[in-house]
């Protein structure tokens, strides 16, 4: 496993918003996924926070966000401005500023941009960033990251008929585990299917089956026409 960059020491920043850590994120990113337009204008950065898949929650934000938040970026020394295009280009300074290996700094990227995820879904969702050998080394990397001073992600209770425990980055401000247990409560709740639904369903279910009986009441009458008997064709 990576080590720490030993000459940048491990260091506290405040809570970013939502918008910048979505900004800091999809510069991580892309630099993987796109090298070849990276540093990426504010266009492009737009485009990826805006992004409709791969995104959680997915965000609609002007260009006039993104230049505050970038703004915000730079006072951490997160995000830099390039300096040798016309069009202005930004690029991240995520693994030196928080002193992260790389490793670290994808997991961190795909938790800001997915929200919360387990270690096998961070597996999958991260391959295009670091290609982790299996999850046990993923959940090596989470526990550093979960164990640094002040920590950089938390582990979040199993909600109800889960398997396995999600993750979720702390980038932004400490998170109540709680919520997110009663977020997934509420989401089993919703496809549960309502009373009136249900009466709907059994309505339904009831003329499929008088039009399906119908039906074979016909077969049965045209064989019948024909002197074909239906013996051989059974329902």
């Amino acid at each position: 496993m990576s080590s720490t960059p030993e000459s940048l020491p491990r260091q506290s920043i405040r809570a970013l918003t939502a918008i910048e850590g979505r900004v800091l994120a999809v510069l991580l990113e892309k630099q993987h996924t796109v090298p070849d337009t990276y540093p990426l204008s504010l266009n492009a950065l737009a485009s990826g926070c805006n992004q409709k898949t791969a995104r959680s929650p997915v965000m609609n934000v002007t260009e006039a966000e993104i230049l505050t938040a970038i703004d915000g970026l730079k006072s951490l020394s997160l995000v830099f401005e390039g300096s040798s295009s016309r069009v202005p280009r930004f690029e991240q300074n995520m693994q030196r500023v928080l002193g992260v290996p790389s490793q670290s700094a994808a997991l961190l990227a795909l938790l800001l941009l997915r929200g919360p995820q387990t270690a096998a879904e961070l597996r999958l969702n991260t391959a295009r960033l670091h290609a982790f050998a299996d999850i046990s080394s993923v959940e090596a990397f989470l526990d550093e990251l979960a164990s640094h001073e002040p920590p950089y992600v938390v582990r979040l209770p199993r909600s109800p008929g889960e398997r396995e425990s999600r993750w979720m980055h702390l980038l932004s401000g400490e998170v109540s585990a709680e919520s997110f247990v009663e977020s997934a409560d509420r989401g089993a709740a919703d496809i549960a299917v309502s009373p009136s639904e249900l009466e709907k369903l059994r309505a339904e279910q009831k003329e499929l089956a008088a039009k399906v009986e119908r039906l074979q009441a016909l077969v049965e009458h045209m064989a019948g026409q024909l002197g074909i008997s239906t013996d051989a064709f059974p329902l």
